[in-house]
């Protein structure tokens, strides 16, 4: 391994251990997902960084279309009328959104500034979410219970101008789905929007390899103009809680903003129920962090644009052929597979570059391996090295992927389990909020002002009042951390990104 490589897994070692944030960094950097752009806040997602992207999207987009959803697109800006018209959700993004007030610049061929005489006659919003120009397009589309149940979705970038950023976490510019659906019926609206929190926790567990938590949002920490968000909680190895999906019941709050009524089967005419729901490239963001080590990246098999890479341990046109064989058995049996052919680099070199990006499976060949018809793999996630026919290839690379994948996830969760606390005692609460422990679940009363209290005083959220065993948790006999009042919840504090 040439010097340069060593030092950099000196450095990602020595991060993971004493500084998780830059590790995070080191690794998007040196594992070539994205770079910063010269625009504040906002990042240059590059080939390996998309292809993530590309294959969440296609999976995901498959799943969403089973659902009877059909993809649209709308556009960019929004008039600021529309955005004003739902009084929730304008104060719950305004101090995110970036205005576009002009359409012309002038130039005297040394300096361009903004010609006043072009100014907009409406200014637009550029777009932070879609619900109000979804909405007010719903108005046209939806006449009858005929048009009903009307489900769209689209995939495209949008704008929240954030004070802080981090890439994939949280930038001035991300990608995203998000879809959006109306109802004759509350409890089908509900049904929806718990259907598409069911499918993101299910892609979560078998691509992403990731544990989510579902839950329900407080008050204070739902989606601006939802009457209920369902939301997805994962733990990062740093003991930080990360949001990694929503799905919101609007009930009638932008029908009635939009005015959005369909004519019923007693000829009379009704609001309709709506949902929205989404997704983001914060998945990428949640993947490292969650299966990442002291070597770089580790992508989960499912969700990897490249599966398996083949290093040439030598440039002998023996050892060159030997891979491209390897490579089209591999290819036939439609695994993802690469060669890693360049003959001008050090094999330690290339070993440490698969490493960081996290590549689930390394086979090196050399001329040893010609000669006895055997090549060498070693998995990414244990480091675990084997030597096998050449004719055992398939069904071994295949069962090695599967045991990573289930691996990863395994280890995602019992890292959660061992780090989730149950603490009924606020000093120890702040305590543990303090050391970053993880996910704690003390008894609360249910109010914003308890809730916002605890906040100020530790930066720990209510990041979810957790499905499961939810009758259990309602109407708790506890009594509330911080208050000492009779508790409402048993709710998931953490200190989230």
């Amino acid at each position: 391994m040439d010097n340069q490589d060593s030092n950099k897994n000196n450095n990602l070692e020595y991060n993971f251990t004493y500084n998780f944030s830059q590790w995070y960094n080191d690794v998007i950097q040196l594992a070539d997902l994205a770079e910063n752009s010269d625009v504040r806040g906002c990042m240059i997602l590059k080939p390996y960084g998309y292809s993530i992207w590309e294959n969440i999207q296609t999976i995901l987009n498959a799943k969403i279309k089973s659902t009877g959803a059909k993809n649209v697109y709308f556009p960019l800006f929004i008039p600021k009328s529309y955005f004003c018209k739902e009084a929730t959700h304008v104060n719950g993004f305004a101090k995110e959104c970036a205005i576009v007030t002009h359409y012309r610049l002038k130039s005297d061929g040394n300096n361009i500034n903004i010609d006043e005489n072009a100014k907009l006659e409406e200014e637009y919003i550029v777009r932070p979410t879609s619900e109000t120009i979804i909405w007010n397009t719903f108005k046209k589309w939806i006449k009858s219970y005929r048009d009903l149940p009307l489900k769209i979705n689209q995939w495209a970038n949008v704008c929240r101008w954030e004070m802080r950023t981090r890439p994939f976490l949280r930038t001035s510019e991300f990608l995203w789905q998000e879809g959006h659906t109306a109802h004759i019926d509350i409890n089908e609206a509900k049904s929806t929007a718990i259907e598409m929190l069911d499918i993101y926790y299910n892609f979560g567990k078998e691509y992403l390899a990731i544990p989510f938590i579902k839950g329900i949002k407080s008050d204070n920490e739902k989606f601006a103009g939802a009457d209920e968000t369902y939301t997805l909680e994962a733990l990062m190895q740093d003991g930080k809680a990360l949001q990694c999906g929503t799905s919101h019941l609007l009930g009638k709050n932008f029908s009635k903003a939009f005015d959005v009524k369909y004519l019923s089967t007693d000829n009379k005419l009704e609001y309709v129920y709506g949902t929205s729901w989404g997704i983001s490239t914060r998945l990428i963001g949640a993947l490292i962090m969650a299966h990442g080590d002291k070597k770089g990246l580790i992508i989960p098999p499912n969700i990897a644009s490249i599966q398996v890479v083949i290093i040439q341990i030598s440039n002998d046109n023996n050892v060159q052929e030997y891979s491209k064989f390897i490579e089209n058995k591999l290819i036939e049996a439609k695994v993802l597979v690469k060669v890693d052919n360049r003959d001008y680099l050090r094999p330690g070199f290339k070993f440490n570059e698969w490493e960081i990006k996290g590549v689930p499976i390394r086979i090196n060949i050399g001329k040893k391996d010609v000669e006895n018809n055997t090549v060498e793999i070693i998995r990414r996630d244990t480091n675990e090295k084997i030597n096998i026919p050449s004719n055992n290839i398939i069904p071994t690379i295949n069962e090695i992927l599967v045991k990573i994948q289930t691996n990863l996830y395994n280890n995602a969760l019992n890292f959660r389990q061992q780090h989730t606390f149950e603490v009924d005692n606020y000093e120890e609460f702040k305590t543990k909020i303090k050391n970053k422990c993880g996910l704690i679940i003390s008894p609360w009363d249910g109010t914003t002002e308890t809730e916002l209290k605890i906040k100020e005083e530790t930066q720990a959220t209510v990041r979810c009042i957790p499905f499961e065993n939810n009758d259990s948790i309602i109407n708790n006999d506890g009594k509330c951390i911080y208050t000492n009042n009779k508790s409402k919840y048993k709710a998931i504090f953490a200190i989230n990104y």
